[in-house]
């Protein structure tokens, strides 16, 4: 869900007395629509994105890109330096303005604005100069997209316009008295909420309508009075004023439902409530993995178009070669075709399109011969056999191309997977480097390098401290698994899934075994069957894991194994991370 103002309010008190009067030291543009300005000791997150519009203190690392973006710049010429004077979000607007006393080039004393619009798809950040006039924007709106409102550079700044209903917070009971008693009969409690007043987010209506009903889908004639309603829209008008809001996230099925500043019973037994000790930890916890999908999408949706490109035609020239291979299993009839046509010459004549004789391989049944009219018999004869011949080396030939499809096809779905786990942008570039490697992606000019260096293993813990790496690609597999490790060591990865190597570092000691389940949960996690639960995981020794002569980055066979099976679980990857 996109945060609502309520929630934004929120937010801003809480950053409020934390930030006021800080320096900004850094500024940050790690992906097109967010902005992180770092302060001692903290990392202020600005987001314009449509489906996660917010500001917040943040403790992810995000990876920035080697240029960094134009209007990122901008913001280090304006704001590096600036101290933060203010921060003020109008009442009920999902909008936020930080002042910042900045100084020019002279050194002259002036006053810069930040603004973020947390509008939904209309989301963005604009640095406003210190009469109010646009100095630029993430995102430029000009006349052909909005003829109502322009977001130029030069133009003064508007903030958008109101929706024209009643802000729930000037509300009094009379009036909503009035209000209830003119609703359609019809209308549900939530509707009826969010057509009547500004302020109020969807999740926030249907939660005072079941706090009134004790069902979110209560309808206006269904209810006695307006008196339950109004209660609840007061008590909540109440802690809006008063700012006592409680950060709370909703979970189903483990994953992230929902977020609110208040207490929500409405979904009952069908949702967990956590509550989180400040609405940064608790941002931070609900936009972690979809920022992580996002990222990937932007940054891998190149490489996912060429491996999966790349795998496509390959499924089709196997099924081709498959086809054909089939056709030769057939070519022994061409032989005896031959040898008939042989055992025949002294009653054929040239200019025959058909023989017709008894077929010795068969008991003497009849079969018709095509021939070539315009070829002797003998001719007809070593072209069937020539045939056989093709036929007979194709088979070879077409059985080593199926197998090289075969592998690199085994290895592109193991690069799909590896650009589903990828999460920085040396793990980006890494993938890119091995599908140039592979000849799977167009090689770089001359000259041309990568300026991000590779991204090292994941590294984990277990409980008893030995550490556990993980590769996050490839050919990071193979530098891990045939070159890093200690032969003693232990190798784990899901069997016949795709997935990370990984390496239990034993340290010359005898791992228990829940060092070893603990390993192969991570193993589990960092493959194919992430969402699945009894994932089998094989377990040997580095020594017994050997790389066949002429393989793809990352494929080894093993021997001397046995499996564990286990279920992966994000909370328990998080307590194993090493810190």
């Amino acid at each position: 869900m996109a945060i609502d103002a309520i929630c934004l309010q929120a937010v801003v008190e809480e950053l409020r007395p934390q930030l006021t009067g800080l320096r900004v030291d850094k500024i940050q543009q790690p992906a097109r629509d967010q902005v992180v300005l770092l302060f001692r000791g903290k990392r202020l997150l600005l987001c314009a994105g449509a489906g996660a519009p917010r500001l917040q203190l943040t403790e992810l690392p995000r990876d920035n890109p080697a240029e960094p973006p134009m209007f990122c710049m901008l913001l280090r010429k304006h704001l590096s330096g600036a101290r933060v004077a203010a921060i003020a979000q109008p009442p009920l607007e999902r909008l936020v303005k930080i002042e910042f006393d900045a100084s020019d080039e002279l050194g002259r004393a002036g006053r810069r604005t930040l603004v973020l619009e947390a509008m939904g798809r209309r989301s963005n950040l604009i640095l406003l100069d210190g009469e109010g006039r646009i100095l630029d924007s993430l995102r430029r709106v000009d006349a052909d997209l909005s003829a109502a409102r322009q977001v130029l550079p030069g133009l003064f700044y508007q903030p958008p316009a109101s929706t024209g209903r009643l802000p729930f917070l000037e509300e009094t009971e009379e009036g909503f008295a009035a209000r209830f008693a003119a609703a359609a009969a019809e209308k549900t409690l939530d509707g009826f909420l969010l057509d009547s007043y500004f302020g109020l987010s969807p999740l926030m209506a249907r939660e005072l309508g079941f706090r009134a009903a004790g069902d979110t889908d209560t309808r206006v004639f269904q209810m006695s009075g307006p008196g339950p309603l109004w209660r609840a829209l007061e008590d909540f008008s109440n802690r809006v004023r008063e700012n006592r809001f409680t950060p709370v996230c909703l979970f189903r099925e483990g994953k992230p439902l929902d977020f609110s500043c208040v207490p929500v019973g409405q979904y009952g037994g069908g949702a967990e409530s956590v509550t989180y000790p400040s609405f940064s930890a608790l941002l931070d916890a609900f936009y972690e993995a979809r920022e992580r999908q996002e990222r990937a999408r932007q940054r891998g949706a190149d490489l996912l178009r060429a491996a999966a490109t790349a795998r496509d035609r390959l499924r089709r020239k196997l099924a081709l070669q498959e086809k054909e291979y089939a056709e030769t299993q057939n070519r022994d009839h061409l032989r005896m075709q031959g040898d008939l046509i042989t055992a025949n010459l002294y009653r054929m004549e040239r200019g025959q399109s058909r023989l017709e004789c008894e077929n010795y391989y068969e008991a003497g049944a009849l079969v018709s011969i095509p021939l070539d009219p315009l070829l002797t018999p003998q001719q007809n004869a070593a072209k069937y056999y020539k045939r056989y011949t093709k036929a007979k080396t194709a088979e070879k030939y077409l059985r080593q191309q199926m197998d090289l499809a075969r592998r690199d096809l085994h290895y592109l779905e193991s690069v799909l997977a590896e650009i589903g786990r990828a999460e920085t942008e040396a793990d980006y570039l890494d993938i890119r480097a091995e599908l140039r490697e592979g000849g799977f992606l167009k090689k770089q000019g001359k000259g041309k390098k990568d300026k991000t260096r590779p991204a090292a293993p994941w590294e984990f813990r277990t409980s008893s401290g030995l550490r556990v790496l993980v590769g996050r690609n490839n050919r990071q597999n193979d530098q891990l698994t045939l070159k890093d490790a200690d032969r003693r060591d232990l190798w784990l990865h899901t069997q016949k899934i795709h997935g990370s190597h990984v390496i239990l570092r034993c340290a010359g000691q005898a791992p228990s075994e829940e060092d070893v389940a603990e390993a192969a949960m991570l193993a589990a996690w960092f493959s194919q069957a992430r969402e699945s639960g009894n994932v089998p995981v094989d377990v040997t020794e580095v020594r017994n894991v050997k790389k066949p002569a002429g393989s793809r980055p990352g494929m080894v066979v093993y021997t001397a194994y046995r499996t564990v099976n286990v279920t992966p679980e994000a909370a328990a990857v998080e307590r194993l991370r090493a810190k």
